[in-house]
């Protein structure tokens, strides 16, 4: 779907929940949890602060960790988990035609980098502790995913 469609395009956040997860830029760790979520997050030119609310409440409130009846039914802050957050704008990608994604649907990163640092800024105002990787940054993401439990969101 190009720009000219009448739908807006949504923020897209590609959750894992990870026993462990770690990401690297060359040889430099940039961001390192153990038990928690990886989010790999794409922001798209017709994202706002009210979409990073609501992604960040999502995030934040949903119960993907088992209880004692092995039910998922823990938050994050119920487990103590932490969040690894990786720019992503390949979650972009429409390979729907020819051999090579066209990416003109993520955000170019004069409006995706403080959309971007905003929801990082989000997340850490309710009170979970946040790593990240480098935006724009050829990066090596190395994860553990737990379950394996793998949720895509839009907004």
């Amino acid at each position: 779907m190009g720009r000219g469609a009448s739908t807006l395009l949504a923020m897209r956040v590609l959750l894992q929940r990870v026993a462990r997860a770690t990401v690297r830029v060359a040889d430099r760790v940039t961001g390192t949890i153990d038990r928690g979520y990886l989010l790999l997050v794409g922001i798209t030119h017709d994202d706002d602060e009210a979409r990073l609310a609501w992604m960040a409440d999502k995030v934040t409130g949903l119960r993907l960790f088992p209880d004692a009846a092995d039910k998922m039914n823990l938050a994050l802050a119920d487990v103590g988990g932490a969040l690894l957050v990786v720019s992503q704008f390949t979650l972009y990608g429409d390979a729907s035609k020819g051999r090579r994604p066209s990416f003109v649907e993520a955000a170019r990163p004069e409006v995706a980098i403080p959309l971007y640092e905003r929801f990082i800024a989000l997340l850490r105002e309710r009170g979970i502790l946040v790593q990240t990787g480098e935006f724009g940054a050829m990066m090596q993401v190395e994860l553990i995913n737990d379950g394996p439990v793998t949720l895509w969101l839009e907004r």
